[in-house]
């Protein structure tokens, strides 16, 4: 073969190689996800705009101005008739009939190998769409999140993905959403790593900025190159001085956000106790919400409106105030009576409060040294959502992508700091990570720990083990004992139900027990009935904690606690070399080995 021959030989099984690599699959992908999540988060406000002009007769986030041109009656009622459709789709339509949000998404990557059903998200976004749509006091964005990763969770269930490209897919749709919605594409790609997959690793990053950035193309070809809110056009640090006055702002968000929190469990432990139809919830809510939309109708909806006009300095300090402690409120109505969407937009509207009203009172005591109300309403903003969401990277880097402002973005680095570290100190966790718990759901350990839960023993299990009869008297115990190579014997009965374990430590008390009766004592008389055992779908954590507390080498391993028919042992030798893998992988993972 000529020379030519084989250079263009080598550059076809190059390019070949190049095709099929990983990352270059992954990219590609990337691009499909983030194109369909960004017009999913598109059409997601076509509906809230369309389900609003049908209720209200107007449409857009100008909620104010609205209201002003319809009559009361029908802002008091819509909430009430809305929330009664909200329900009755929740509740036949929606899985264990609650609505679906961020949470779940981080359940889904962490538990479930990013496993998420697209009919389900879909659905999930028409609930949350609706919500808004009728004046529920909830963020647009968590529900967006949800679609985006549904998207990225059907594609990779299509394509027979592995859990690795699983999770990074399901992320790429979380950034494109986050970045769709915000035309923020670093605060997309970080909240992605930073509250859905939960870690940082090379491999997943790539893709994740290509879905984010094409997320933020699809943003600015639709709704143009502008930021989410309105900014006042100067605003800028006055002096180096205000940082203490900054850092006692992230305080006060702390205890904002704390307080928000605290409003949202006493409302759903409310509306749980409550004896009524789950249909019924939401509309008993939604007559709340139209109540005070009456005399605050910024409460209502997403309140962007509201938080433009904190912005730019238009509220008066008593208005803040009331504004802070109404949609607080509001918005605890809202998810504890059943209403669907999510804390990011109510979050935001709270700290423009906070920061604006602290900005009021400090301006007024060292003017010479205020950078404005603005700046301190900003701040406020990143303070409490970073503390709600416990997000502060991606909050922050939010904050600097609206701004464009380095000095500024310090001030924001320094209260979101201070009031998420206190928010975690005294809350313990993030609003997120407090409805899992409330569910029954534990995501703790980080990567590692996912890494052994997704990890089951069934392939471990040795199956060869000696059993013997309950009724069996202690000389045939002794004889199996002796040629058993586990040096443990398993009592079962003849449907093979575990019932408990001998080793020679039982055999001994049991034959003193022998000579003290002057009778024959049986195996179950001797066993410990007790013993640690496994289920044969439990993980690797579980089987590390299992031997940890009982402190034995061989558990019995059972089909499941209601049968319990044994299968086997797992000795603790496997369960290490298991969690020493699953060790190795997350750190290959973080390299971007895998």
């Amino acid at each position: 073969m000529s020379n030519n021959g084989s250079r263009r030989l080598s550059i076809r099984l190059q390019a070949q190689q190049f095709i099929k690599n990983e990352q270059v699959i992954l990219s590609a992908l990337a691009v499909v996800i983030g194109g369909a999540s960004g017009f999913a988060a598109v059409g997601f406000r076509h509906f809230i705009d369309f389900v609003q002009h049908f209720f209200y007769g107007f449409q857009g986030e100008k909620i104010t101005e609205g209201f002003a041109h319809i009559p009361w009656w029908q802002i008091l009622l819509v909430p009430v008739v809305g929330g009664g459709i909200v329900g009755i789709f929740i509740r036949y339509f929606l899985p264990e009939g609650k609505p679906q949000g961020v949470p779940h998404v981080i359940e889904a990557t962490a538990l479930k190998g990013g496993r998420m059903s697209l009919k389900t998200g879909l659905r999930a976004a028409v609930a949350s769409a609706f919500s808004i749509g009728v004046g529920a006091s909830v963020g647009r964005e968590g529900p967006v999140v949800h679609l985006g990763a549904s998207i990225g969770a059907w594609l990779s269930k299509r394509l027979h993905l592995g859990y690795t490209l699983f999770r990074t897919l399901l992320g790429c749709g979380v950034a494109a959403a986050i970045a769709t919605s915000f035309n923020a594409p670093i605060a997309g790609v970080f909240f992605a790593l930073e509250v859905v997959v939960g870690h940082y690793a090379i491999s997943a990053f790539a893709p994740i900025v290509i879905a984010s950035v094409v997320g933020t193309i699809i943003s600015r070809i639709y709704y143009g190159d502008f930021p989410a809110f309105i900014l006042p056009n100067a605003m800028s640090l006055s002096s180096f001085w205000e940082f203490p006055a900054f850092a006692l702002l992230g305080i006060v968000s702390a205890f904002a956000a704390i307080a928000f929190m605290w409003t949202v469990i006493f409302a759903e432990d409310t509306f749980t106790k409550l004896k009524v139809p789950f249909w019924l919830k939401p509309m008993i809510g939604g007559l709340a919400l139209g109540a005070m939309a009456l005399v605050f109708p910024q409460v209502i909806g997403v309140g962007y409106e509201a938080t433009d006009a904190a912005l730019s300095e238009s509220y008066e300090l008593w208005l803040l105030l009331a504004l802070i402690v109404m949609k607080t409120i509001a918005t605890a109505i809202s998810l504890g009576s059943g209403f669907s969407g999510g804390v990011f937009s109510p979050s935001l509207f709270i700290g423009a409060m906070v920061g604006g009203a602290y900005g009021i009172v400090a301006t007024s005591i060292f003017p010479e040294f205020s950078s404005g109300t603005g700046a301190y309403t900003v701040i406020g903003m990143g303070a409490v959502a970073g503390a709600v969401l416990g997000a502060p990277i991606s909050t922050i880097l939010m904050i600097f992508e609206l701004t464009n402002d380095y000095a500024l973005t310090i001030a924001v680095m320094i209260a979101t700091s201070l009031s998420t570290v206190i928010t975690q100190q005294v809350h313990r966790k993030s609003f997120f990570m407090w409805q899992l718990e409330r569910r029954g759901v534990e995501i703790r350990g980080g990567r590692e720990a996912s890494l052994m839960r997704t990890l089951t023993i069934g392939h471990m299990v040795h199956s060869d083990v000696a059993t013997i009869a309950p009724d069996a008297d202690l000389a045939t115990v002794r004889m199996k004992l002796r040629k058993t190579k586990l040096g443990q014997l398993f009592v079962v009965d003849k449907k093979g139900r575990l019932e408990g374990c001998i080793s020679f430590v039982e055999l001994a008390d049991g034959l003193d027990l022998q000579d003290e009766k002057g009778a024959t004592v049986t195996a179950i008389e001797v066993a410990r009935t007790k013993a640690a055992q496994l289920e044969e779908n439990a993980n690797i954590e579980q089987a590390l904690e299992a031997h940890g507390a009982s402190g034995e080498v061989y558990i019995p391993v059972v089909n499941n606690s209601e049968d319990g028919i044994l299968k086997g042992v797992i000795h603790e030798h496997d369960v290490a070399l298991a969690y020493k893998k699953a060790m190795e992988q997350a750190r290959a993972e973080e390299r971007g080995e895998i």
